[in-house]
């Protein structure tokens, strides 16, 4: 008989078996239902790379917070996301970073490019439009451009990829880069990938601010077709 399909999102338990031996969970809970891909992926984490890569990225975590020694503990964060994705990359030995950015996020690359080379990093950084090539080489009719009527470049994920895998880089940060164009770029990069910037036009970046506001301003959301 096949488990119950994994629902974590409608958990209701305040204390969850994932969290703690003495939780509880649903049905559909897939600490307690789906224990052959549990024992799978922990298998995973015996390879020497993985286990080196698994036990840095939680080292990381935990340095994220301060005072973790006063009981009862306060969360305390103290690093934004940039600090840390260097200092894991400084962890893990890296020295060729690669950046992927959307080309309208350009500022933010080069902020962070500017850090990442003041950490002692080299960076390769690759724009999406790279290689000019036009959107109707992908299908593209002049309607479903931005700019009507104009040259449009298409997104390239596949080429930021493939030139980031060329120069051989040890970890791929993405900036920016828009819905679908990440999942190719996360296909095609032979690299680990982390996420710095997502891209969300009228949030100013901030997608989680929908999900904060679904009961109010973004209650149209819970609606079918928007």
């Amino acid at each position: 008989m096949e488990p119950p399909k994994p629902e974590c999102a409608k958990c209701g338990f305040k204390e969850r078996i994932c969290l703690s031996p003495n939780g509880q969970g649903p049905v559909s809970c897939p600490t307690l239902h789906q224990k052959e891909s549990l024992k799978k992926a922990n298998n995973e984490y015996t390879k020497r790379d993985i286990l080196r890569f698994a036990r840095e990225a939680s080292v990381q975590e935990g340095e994220c917070y301060i005072n973790r020694h006063i009981k009862p503990y306060i969360f305390h964060p103290v690093k934004p996301r940039v600090q840390e994705t260097c200092e894991f990359a400084q962890k893990m030995g890296y020295k060729k970073l690669g950046v992927a950015f959307c080309i309208g996020l350009h500022k933010e690359a080069h902020s962070f490019a500017q850090i990442l080379k003041a950490q002692n990093f080299e960076v390769i950084s690759v724009a999406c439009k790279a290689g000019g090539i036009p959107k109707e080489n992908i299908g593209i009719k002049e309607e479903e451009k931005i700019h009507v009527g104009e040259f449009e470049s298409m997104c390239n994920p596949i080429a930021q990829a493939m030139i980031l895998n060329e120069q051989k880089t040890d970890l791929n940060i993405l900036i920016g880069l828009c819905v679908g164009h990440d999942s190719l770029f996360l296909k095609y990069s032979n690299a680990y990938c982390t996420v710095l910037v997502v891209k969300d036009r009228v949030l100013g970046h901030n997608p989680a601010a929908a999900l904060y506001t679904s009961g109010s301003y973004y209650a149209r959301m819970l609606k079918e077709g928007f």
